[in-house]
């Protein structure tokens, strides 16, 4: 792996303008690794080449079915995309290659996991604003010294908010690592040595606040260590769709 660019895939939905795409692949960028863009319509041979590590993107909300919601309240819904991107964290958490969650991708890693989501925030909140922003209008708080504390390097910083989804109650080895003011869930980790983080606000869009490039310089470090020859042989060897 030394002297190699780590190769990250990028899951995000079918869009002509993917701006959280490229958002992701120059934080990756930054932090030494190649990205690789991954959505549901794409062939099963973009699964061919080697992986080490995985990002599963923000976007529409989770199928409540999916965790045992309400379908009659689902809202912005891309049922193909949940279908890929589930099989993707299934076999990224079988192989295992590092993940990291962002917002959508947060809530799915944990509905994988057996947890639930809340389906609409916005009534939970009291101490801070259910505006949507791409800037850091709000702060996370750290909960437990795990793995994000250790790569944000602080008890509190600041972030943005583009979700009305948000963990409810975390899946099985899930820990909470960070809430807000209102104590919604900001950041889980999967408990044990397979690094999986998953944050509920977006970091790609925060490359000039340096706890936030640091979300994505933890996963790149992590991808180092995997080891090429555990991702040679496609759906037993890689995240495959």
């Amino acid at each position: 792996m030394a002297g190699r660019r780590p190769l990250i895939a990028v899951t995000g939905a079918d869009s002509r303008f993917p701006i959280a795409w490229w958002a992701t692949r120059f934080q990756l960028w930054l932090a030494g690794a190649r990205a690789r863009r991954l959505t549901p319509s794409m062939p099963p041979e973009v699964w061919h080449e080697r992986y080490d590590g995985v990002i599963i993107g923000g976007g529409s909300d989770v199928d409540p079915k999916l965790y045992g919601g309400d379908e009659v309240a689902a809202h912005r819904l891309n049922l193909a995309r949940d279908r890929f991107e589930v099989e993707i964290i299934r076999r990224a958490l079988a192989k295992p290659l590092p993940i990291l969650g962002i917002c959508r991708g947060a809530q799915l890693i944990n509905v994988v996991l057996g947890g639930t989501l809340y389906r609409d925030i916005r009534g939970l909140r009291r101490r801070t604003t259910n505006r949507y922003s791409f800037l850091p209008v709000k702060t996370a708080i750290a909960t437990i010294h795990g793995r994000l504390f250790g790569m944000v390097q602080r008890l509190s910083w600041r972030i943005n908010s583009l979700h009305r989804q948000a963990v409810k109650q975390p899946g099985k080895d899930v820990v909470v690592a960070a809430r807000d003011l209102d104590d919604i869930v900001q950041a889980i980790e999967l408990d044990g040595p397979h690094y999986v983080v998953g944050v509920q606000w977006h970091p790609e869009y925060l490359p000039y606040l340096a706890p936030q490039r640091r979300v994505f310089r933890a996963l790149v470090h992590e991808a180092r260590k995997t080891r090429p020859d555990d991702l040679e042989h496609g759906a037993a060897g890689g995240v495959r769709a």
